[in-house]
């Protein structure tokens, strides 16, 4: 196994083949009361059931790792880098600075660096999200009417 995290390199195909099993039989146990986990360590068994969303959340993560994708965790209140916050975006970084420099996400300085907080980075990915999904639902519409005609 790598010593590098999944975030910074694709799964192996061990990886991806233990992760999609995984997540094929955790799915089967996901239900809306949560999810029921058995570990075994040192002969010792333990019994513990998480709440539906965060076996939600881990099924998530399985399945990504099992289609071969590589996966970043942010927690919601962390500070990222320009580049870290592009990379989200799945921009350029002078696209993200001029996006930041117009006032368009908010960022603060660190020395002479910029920080942009997640959940200022994810209210921005949000609502352009949305606005793209209203011009697709509207293109779609102006579609429609013209074959109609």
């Amino acid at each position: 196994m790598s010593e590098q995290a999944l975030s910074e390199r694709p799964p192996t195909e061990n990886e991806v083949r233990a992760a999609s099993e995984a997540a094929r039989l955790l799915a089967k146990a996901l239900t809306p009361a949560g999810l029921p986990i058995s570990v075994e360590k040192n002969g010792d068994q333990f019994q513990l059931e998480l709440p539906a969303p965060l076996g939600q959340l881990i099924l998530d993560v399985l399945t990504h790792v099992g289609r071969g994708e590589m996966i970043t965790l942010v927690p919601y209140g962390a500070e990222l880098t320009t580049k870290e916050a592009a990379d989200l975006l799945n921009v350029s970084r002078p696209f993200l600075v001029k996006l930041l420099d117009e006032g368009v996400i908010g960022h603060h300085k660190v020395g002479s660096h910029r920080r942009i907080r997640a959940s200022e980075l994810l209210g921005y990915k949000a609502k352009r999200d949305e606005e793209r999904r209203a011009a697709l639902t509207e293109l779609q519409r102006l579609g429609q009417e013209f074959d109609a005609d």
